[in-house]
């Protein structure tokens, strides 16, 4: 079994100190790649000296939109100092958080279609982080990307999730379809094709079944992963690479 992390946060505050151990651990789950995220300059600076110690780790940078309160002009210059350089595969995460309230809705859509826009300029997918704005977000989407992209940690709707399939988006899938309370997800999960899914852990946040409770990791991606194959009755090990090779790699 091969597996691909598709989002991960390893080089923030709570799990840089161990990450050494983190990829070893996923490493023996049989993790073969990780797409690390990252939401401000240190965290780029730790990713691009962990790729230099392994080199099945991608990188991939966005404006957050829960940081903007905190994010200055630098931030934006930064993501696309780094596209021109080609030191990263994605834009992301980016997107639209209307949950805590703390950034205006206009002020979130402005610094979106902004990261949109240089994902367009320099034809790189789009990480989408999308929570409490499901219209707003999907019509942003719609409206504005020119390249594919894929919507993280997904918990919407098959409706929601078929719009963007059809748009040539992926939907990538947490720890959140291992919960009990996941129902609807489950026919999500169940009903899209795929060549149109991934998995994740979006560690160290919600870690699945049986590790609830527990700080995430890239190690317990094995548990989605196998909760999807069981639930969709198949191997999926070599469609999520070829999906991931596609999207990132531009591989046919």
């Amino acid at each position: 079994m091969k597996i691909i992390d598709t989002h991960a946060h390893i080089v923030c505050d709570k799990l840089f100190l161990d990450v050494d151990n983190i990829i070893q651990n996923a490493l023996s789950k049989g993790v073969i790649k990780i797409l690390c995220i990252c939401t401000n300059k240190t965290e780029v600076e730790r990713a691009l000296t962990l790729q230099q110690r392994y080199d099945f780790i991608d990188i991939a940078y966005g404006v957050h939109p829960a940081d903007l309160h905190i994010a200055t002009e630098d931030d934006f210059i930064l993501l696309e100092q780094l596209l021109k350089e080609n030191k990263i595969i994605a834009v992301g995460e980016i997107g639209l958080d209307y949950h805590w309230n703390v950034v205006s809705k206009s002020q979130q859509i402005d610094s979106f279609v902004r990261q949109i826009s240089l994902a367009n300029k320099y034809h790189r997918p789009v990480l989408i982080h999308m929570r409490d704005a499901t219209k707003d977000c999907v019509d942003t989407i719609l409206a504005h990307c020119k390249t594919k992209g894929i919507m993280h940690c997904f918990s919407g709707s098959l409706e929601t999730a078929k719009i963007l399939v059809d748009f040539g988006f992926y939907i990538s899938f947490g720890g959140i379809l291992t919960f009990k309370n996941a129902n609807n997800l489950l026919e999500v999960a169940k009903s899209l094709p795929k060549d149109k899914i991934f998995v994740e852990t979006d560690c160290p946040y919600l870690a699945p079944v049986p590790y609830r409770g527990k700080v995430n990791e890239v190690a317990f991606i094995h548990a989605t992963f196998a909760f999807l194959e069981k639930l969709r009755n198949e191997s999926l090990s070599d469609q999520l690479i070829e999906n991931y090779e596609k999207l990132f790699y531009g591989k046919n």
